[in-house]
């Protein structure tokens, strides 16, 4: 079987885990879409790019961005009428930027390349920051099904 290419994702998902409202964690089953799907669905219902443009963004070829896509509509469908949890993480990837949040006034925001780890919250000027790039690679190598990234891309 040929190995998997690792797809391009701009930035990591700032919230990677949802759950219905009013079911207790203990009695819901997880539907897992990995960090390459969240890529496909953003690019293509949230960007609204066409599928030709968002492949080339991920630097994969159509037919597969569109596999891709079809997968995660299928988890995402199934987690919202059979009422499951959704996680997103894992998958063949790399990230070409990063996200962090501050955890003194909780702001968000993505830096296009990799900087270092002495960065102060834009908003408040903490430097009480969550790499959640870092955190989500770190996750997804501990997890039992090995849906992990590879981190980020070096040659930007």
């Amino acid at each position: 079987m040929k190995p998997r290419k690792k797809r391009d994702v701009l930035y990591p998902p700032n919230v990677q885990y949802f759950k219905p409202h009013g079911i207790p964690m203990h009695s819901l089953n997880t539907v897992f879409v990995t960090v390459d799907e969240y890529e496909a669905i953003r690019l293509a219902d949230y960007e609204k790019l066409k599928h030709e443009e968002a492949a080339e963004k991920m630097n994969i070829s159509r037919p597969t961005f569109t596999r891709l896509l079809e997968s995660a509509h299928n988890k995402i469908s199934d987690a919202i009428i059979n009422g499951k949890a959704l996680r997103i993480e894992g998958g063949d990837f790399n990230f070409l930027g990063n996200s962090y949040q501050c955890r003194v006034c909780g702001y968000f925001w993505n830096i296009e390349k990799f900087t270092s780890p002495d960065i102060e919250c834009p908003n408040c000027g903490s430097s009480e920051i969550v790499n959640i790039g870092e955190r989500m690679i770190l996750q997804s190598r501990q997890c039992r099904r090995a849906r992990y990234g590879h981190g980020w891309k070096k040659n930007l």
